[in-house]
């Protein structure tokens, strides 16, 4: 049976390793790439900031964070009374979030989930619609989480016609570095195209600072 690496998996394990360390940079290279796209996993572990509190605020619960990492997200929804539960492929990450007392479970996005179809808002941030590599197929299983309500928050590239699709590496600033794992980034245009190929409309969009977000709700 194959293995399926994910995000900083496999070989030197470098984002369990700075998930560890509660910080450090990361860079996401493109493999064949000389260069690749830095990461701060500082802002991670950190509080949500001024862009993820304007997120929230325009969402109910039941919330449902896909690769919520050490649990920022999740902490600031329980402040602001919004019930919500993280998901995420990385045990160190897992162990971390509910070291913090936030509820998480260790799944994949592709597994059962809880309250399939009862989801108020499902948040792919931080460049997790790169999940798997294959965006459209992300964007239907989160489809088909959602009430008929719902709606799905993705963080873009900065570059709304960005299109790429295929196997990265994590790499620290040390050198090491993970196996190859399928990845996807990709802007607002194509994401809205993306998402009209699996049923979903974009209810709204906009830029604060250097981060881009977009709403996805399903068609009528």
């Amino acid at each position: 049976m194959s293995v399926i690496v994910t995000f900083g998996g496999g070989g030197d394990e470098p984002y369990a390793l700075t998930l560890g360390e509660g910080g450090g940079r990361l860079a996401l290279h493109r493999v064949g790439a000389e260069h690749g796209v830095e990461l701060d996993a500082a802002v991670w572990h950190g509080p949500a900031d001024a862009a993820d509190l304007r997120v929230l605020a325009g969402l109910d619960g039941p919330l449902l964070d896909v690769g919520c990492g050490p649990g920022r997200m999740l902490r600031a929804a329980a402040e602001r009374g919004i019930p919500s539960l993280g998901i995420d492929v990385s045990p160190a990450a897992v162990r971390i979030a509910a070291q913090g007392g936030t509820p998480v479970l260790h799944r994949s996005v592709f597994d059962r989930l809880p309250l399939e179809g009862q989801w108020h808002a499902v948040l792919l941030l931080d460049g997790n619609i790169g999940i798997g590599g294959d965006p459209a197929a992300l964007l239907a299983r989160c489809a088909r989480l959602l009430d008929v309500d719902g709606a799905i928050v993705v963080e873009v590239d900065a570059d709304p016609d960005l299109d790429e699709r295929d196997h990265y590496r994590a790499i620290r600033e040390d050198g090491t570095a993970s196996a190859a794992f399928p990845w996807a980034r990709i802007g607002s245009t194509v994401l809205a195209h993306v998402a009209r190929s699996v049923r979903l409309r974009v209810a709204d969009a906009w830029a604060d600072g250097t981060r881009h977000f977009v709403v996805l709700r399903l068609q009528s």
